[in-house]
């Protein structure tokens, strides 16, 4: 009789396993199909994420009546603009989305928009992906929490408070009204859709984290409870969806409790809260390619949480996601010799580059500057230059801070000249900025 059950256990666990591989197998399909289909959906109106919240009223006027989307306004800005709430499905579990927390991060929101499009379409291949997301969930969309500070794009609202630290004192009525839509919506899940910096590596490596993930704390011990554990798993599914498309360039950031942020205190409040956040892609500058990772990631997410898909995820594969490192420069040029008191130095020199708004703030220029000198071996750039036995040259002595513009010289004849950070055959428009126009 022992014998049976074991056999019996042993079955079921095999059945299970099976059943686990079934699943993950579909969902990575599902992704394939939605990430090929994704310009079917796409937001035309969007074609960079300058945008403003003049920008989207039209849009959101031309998806007014059309099935599933309820649109509806929630609140207004500091500065009287008024924050738009697009609700979809009849399901128990309710799904809180938010994006623009941060006025200069759009990437979510170009995917909100996307997602919208793809939520009133009908008679392809997605009914019944639709079905199922719209049957077992109801969603509510704030499509741009900050519009003040996404007419300036800047990451503050207009009272230059950090909206996503005003959890605690909610001094700002962007984070007033997100916290009262928690509290009253009780939903199951929040997704706090964010933009991070380009330069975050994933780990040590000289990989860009193109999209990263985090299961915020509810306290300092960094707790595991129920809650948070949905956050993981959720997060493992759309890792291992993304890793089709960008293979080892997602990351993590570190879970140290921040007890004023809302992505901290909405998991402490008892919603689920999944923090995504859009990097950087190589020849992306308008992260086209992360908006179409955000729809695929979002929409399977909002699949697994109507179908409880999530719960077979083992959240040890969440802490195996590499945490976001800092290794990259958007140029390093390694090994170059430059002239100090009459001798040649080796070193290697980073440079970023840094956008400065232009046009009210729709367009912007390049402002690169030197960020290091010196032994950068650990470090990793976008580009690299490798300078051996070339010389550094500029019309003043090399400092931090100054404007990335010089030439490398090999035996007195020019081979490579930098122009605000970029090579002489490669240098854009945008990168026309120098000293004297950003003081």
């Amino acid at each position: 009789m022992q014998r049976n059950h074991y056999v019996l256990y042993q079955t079921g666990i095999i059945s299970l396993f099976i059943l686990f591989l079934m699943t993950t197998a579909y969902a990575q399909t599902t992704a394939r199909r939605l990430h090929d289909a994704h310009d079917t959906y796409k937001q035309q109106r969007f074609t960079h994420r300058r945008f403003k919240h003049q920008d989207i009223i039209p849009v959101l006027d031309s998806l007014r009546g059309q099935e599933p989307l309820d649109i509806t306004q929630v609140g207004q800005s500091l500065e009287k603009r008024a924050i738009y709430q697009v609700k979809a499905g009849t399901g128990e579990n309710k799904v809180l989305l938010w994006s623009q927390m941060h006025g200069d991060e759009a990437t979510a929101t170009m995917a909100l928009f996307d997602i919208f499009n793809f939520l009133t379409a009908s008679g392809d291949e997605f009914d019944s992906l639709r079905q199922t997301i719209l049957t077992n969930t109801t969603l509510y969309f704030i499509p741009m929490l900050n519009p003040d500070g996404a007419e300036r794009f800047q990451r503050r609202t207009a009272s230059d408070i950090d909206m996503n630290r005003d959890a605690l004192r909610l001094q700002t009525p962007e984070g007033a009204l997100l916290k009262s839509l928690q509290q009253t919506l009780q939903p199951l899940v929040g997704f706090n859709l964010h933009d991070q910096n380009p330069r975050y590596s994933v780990g040590k490596t000289g990989q860009q984290a193109v999209v990263s993930f985090l299961a915020t704390a509810y306290d300092q011990a960094r707790n595991i409870n129920d809650v948070r554990r949905r956050s993981m798993q959720l997060i493992v599914g759309m890792d291992r969806v993304l890793q089709e498309f960008i293979p080892d360039q997602v990351a993590r950031f570190d879970d140290e409790f921040e007890p004023r942020a809302f992505g901290d205190n909405i998991q402490k409040w008892g919603t689920t809260l999944v923090l995504i956040e859009s990097g950087g892609y190589k020849g992306d500058a308008e992260k086209m390619t992360i908006r179409r990772l955000n729809f695929v990631a979002i929409l399977t997410a909002l699949e697994s949480i109507a179908t409880n898909s999530y719960e077979k995820e083992s959240i040890d594969n969440y802490q195996a996601i590499p945490e976001n490192g800092r290794q990259l420069f958007d140029v390093l040029i390694r090994d170059a010799a430059i002239i100090r008191n009459g001798r040649p130095v080796t070193v290697d020199v980073g440079i970023n580059r840094q956008e400065v708004n232009i046009d009210s703030a729709r367009s912007f220029r390049y402002r690169s500057t030197v960020e290091d000198i010196g032994d950068l071996s650990t470090f990793y750039g976008l580009n690299e230059i490798d300078a051996t036995g070339l010389r550094l040259k500029t019309d003043r002595p090399l400092r931090l801070g100054q404007t990335a513009s010089f030439t490398l010289l090999k035996d007195g004849e020019i081979v490579h000249t930098f122009v605000n950070g970029f090579l002489d055959d490669q240098i854009p428009v945008k990168a026309t900025l120098g000293d004297d126009q950003t003081k």
